[in-house]
């Protein structure tokens, strides 16, 4: 099902993947892993990727991100044309632009959680907003941890410590790689439930890569990829019907 144009709103765009496709491997070893995928990803809103293993999906993400070079088609963030970047600008734009959450967190373990948090502020040289420092570290509980390194910090302080890192840019997107896959429960709602108070209340665009059909459920709209695709779409999710929908493309 190449060339499937995804549902656009008229909210503006923060990111859009154009006509984009990524092969891996060459002759017998080649594998399509997006096939000619066209979606946006509107400002302030929370989209969820969802797909079978192998789908697809964080690849996706890593398009999006610039951490992987497309075969064919165009990548923008906001009105920049990731394909045009050179490798240096491509690392400023990550570092200024884009906010990441993975699944395992990647916090320097020498770095107490204050310095994680403002890292990329201090390797771009920028100075520190102070007040909205403030206002993430309050939102997000961590007042009292931050003079603690990762070691001495919970699973769930942890991605909240990479949360608020991936805030304090006031980013044009946040990318968000299975936030929840190391995390118990009750520590997987509370970060979810900080990235949708991120899109609410602070108006970031969030897209997170999800195999959970109640994670998706804290998004806005759903995008499901099988064999590198884009095959259905989903506004308002619940996880009921996220569950349907998977089991119907697995089916």
């Amino acid at each position: 099902m190449g060339n499937t144009e995804s549902l656009l709103v008229a909210a503006p765009i923060a990111a859009r993947a154009d006509h984009v496709s990524k092969v891996f491997g060459i002759g017998t070893t080649e594998v399509t892993a997006l096939d000619d995928i066209t979606v946006a990803f509107e400002k302030g809103r929370f989209s969820a990727i969802m797909g079978p293993s192998g789908s697809g999906k964080s690849t996706l993400l890593h398009v999006l991100a610039g951490l992987e070079h497309v075969t064919s088609g165009r990548i923008l963030i906001g009105d920049t044309d990731l394909v045009q970047l050179s490798d240096a600008a491509l690392t400023e734009l990550r570092r200024d632009r884009i906010g990441f959450v993975f699944q395992t967190f990647n916090l320097v373990p020498t770095m107490n959680a204050e310095r994680n948090i403002t890292l990329q502020r201090r390797l771009g040289r920028n100075p520190v907003d102070e007040g909205w420092f403030a206002t993430v570290v309050d939102s997000l509980g961590l007042r009292d941890r931050l003079s603690h390194r990762p070691s001495e910090l919970s699973g769930g302080q942890q991605q909240r410590v990479a949360v608020a890192r991936a805030l304090i840019n006031r980013p044009d997107l946040i990318l968000a790689d299975e936030p929840t896959g190391n995390l118990d429960t009750t520590s997987g709602r509370e970060v979810l439930g900080f990235l949708r108070r991120a899109v609410d209340e602070f108006g970031q665009t969030v897209v997170m890569v999800t195999h959970d059909a109640f994670a998706a459920a804290y998004a806005d709209r759903v995008v499901f990829l099988v064999d590198g695709d884009i095959v259905a779409e989903m506004a308002d999710p619940t996880a009921e019907k996220v569950l349907e929908e998977l089991a119907h493309l697995e089916g």
